[in-house]
């Protein structure tokens, strides 16, 4: 038998002292890490899906047995294989426990050999699952990577792990550009839904007078234009999720609706004589403070109190900059086209330097046009986007009063200051308009908004 494991960790559940000696002793000689407790009640309070590799329970325990512990397993993580242990000769028993989700028995008292191969067994068909799984969520197109390799960036997507089976709304808050319907997006796929839709929309990037009827659709001749019916994003995401982005930016009559929705999972289409039942996951983000937009009654506070069950905060890249040099390789190797692109320490160097205010976003912006500007095998410090000027002239560095200069006493309009403003980043950053985006820090799709509602060309 081998003497090394694979590291993985096992729960071990058995009242018998002796019997989880023995299991223990003989689970880490095989390399394994073993969490063994003595009754049910026990081993449930430990049990960790995204931890425990396998669970071995005995059957016969005083308190909670082993079938109910097997059935709270299997209702929390049923992916997490769990062997039984039951006497010899109590073969129906052990029967019950495979109809009920158990991936094998042993019989006691196990043999050493026995026990350690059908560990294996179980832990290599959990693993098989768990990539098969992998293929078909990137068959489907659903789930995107996520890059990293900070603790910041681990510790986020363990907790979107163990929200993801359950039925929770999760708010995801982060500034624009950190990657938060990348985290939906991998929420949906590891969830029970997984095999439904998932439905994205940016509720600001929809006109307030459509969208009302983009998320609950409407009937024919609702209002002038509604020539057919339109089912509405809930109802095309039935049976899967619904991710609403920038959330905050829903106004207060939708905000009334969007709560009865998660209330009693209906939806009042627009024209409709009454109420459409759904079955939706809703995750939400915003780049706002939630918080503050509650307080100042910009977002109704039992609305927050709904969707914020789970709060998901995303780490701006300046304060995970170790993710930086495997962001720079994977965008880099996308972009490359083939061609084997070498990313200097100088590179990397200035990269590090810059505080990215559009973040992860921005990073990438920078990747492209370093490669498009490439003309050899390594990139150079001067293919990339300029350095954001330093000072007291620089955005961000300097007042509103600065920026703004005195303002004439007769008066202003609001959208020639808004369309002159989007102009001139748009001529200082060549027409690129997700830097402009970036710079103004405000998503791409709602700069591209704004320039189509002000008749705004690129320079």
């Amino acid at each position: 038998m081998p003497t090394n494991g694979p590291g993985e960790t096992i729960l071990l559940i058995e009242d018998d002292d002796s019997g989880r000696e023995l299991g223990r002793f003989n689970l880490r000689k095989a390399g394994y890490v073993v969490d063994d407790v003595a009754d049910g009640e026990a081993g449930l309070a430990r049990f960790a899906p995204e931890r425990h590799a396998l669970v071995i329970t005995d059957l016969q325990m005083p308190g909670i047995g082993g079938m109910e512990v097997l059935r709270r397993i299997k209702e929390r993580s049923p992916e997490t294989p769990v062997l039984v242990i039951t006497a010899y000769g109590d073969i129906e028993v052990a029967v019950a426990a495979m109809k009920a989700g158990a991936f094998d028995f042993l019989g006691k008292p196990f043999h050493r050999d026995h026990l350690v191969l059908t560990v294996q067994k179980a832990i290599e068909r959990r693993n098989m699952a768990r990539e098969l799984e992998r293929l078909r969520r990137q068959a489907a197109g659903v789930e995107r990577p996520i890059v990293h390799a900070s603790a910041a960036m681990a510790r986020v997507l363990e907790i979107a792990e163990r929200v993801a089976l359950s039925a929770a709304p999760v708010l995801i808050t982060g500034e624009s550009g950190t990657g938060k319907e990348l985290v939906a997006r991998r929420i949906h796929a590891r969830s029970r839904r997984s095999s439904g839709p998932f439905v994205a929309v940016n509720c600001a990037a929809i006109p307030g007078e459509l969208l009302e009827s983009e998320l609950f659709g409407h009937v024919r001749g609702a209002f002038t234009g509604a020539v057919r019916d339109r089912p509405g994003r809930f109802r095309q995401a039935s049976g899967g999720t619904l991710f609403l982005d920038e959330v905050a930016e829903l106004p207060l009559p939708l905000q009334a609706k969007l709560l009865r929705v998660l209330q009693e999972h209906l939806v009042d289409v627009v024209g409709g004589d009454s109420p459409v039942a759904v079955d939706v996951r809703v995750l939400a983000a915003t780049n706002q403070d939630i918080h503050a937009r509650a307080a100042a009654g910009a977002l109704r506070k039992d609305l927050l109190y709904r969707l914020n069950v789970v709060e998901l905060p995303l780490p701006p890249l300046r304060e995970r900059r170790e993710d930086i040099p495997a962001l720079v390789a994977h965008f880099v190797a996308g972009l490359s086209d083939g061609r084997d692109i070498e990313v200097p320490a100088a590179v990397l160097d200035e990269l590090a330097r810059r505080s990215w205010p559009g973040n992860v976003r921005e990073l990438a912006n920078a990747c492209e046009r370093a490669v498009i500007l490439c003309r050899g095998d390594a990139l150079r410090v001067e293919d990339l986007p300029p350095a954001p000027a330093s000072g007291p002239g620089a955005a961000g560095g300097s007042s509103l009063a600065d920026l703004l200069g005195a303002l004439p006493e007769e008066g202003l309009s609001l959208v020639d200051l808004e369309t002159r403003v989007i102009e001139r980043v748009l001529q200082m950053k060549r027409g690129n308009v997700s830097q402009a985006a970036a710079y103004l820090r405000i998503p791409r799709h709602v700069l591209a908004y704004r320039m189509e509602k002000h008749g705004i060309r690129r320079p």
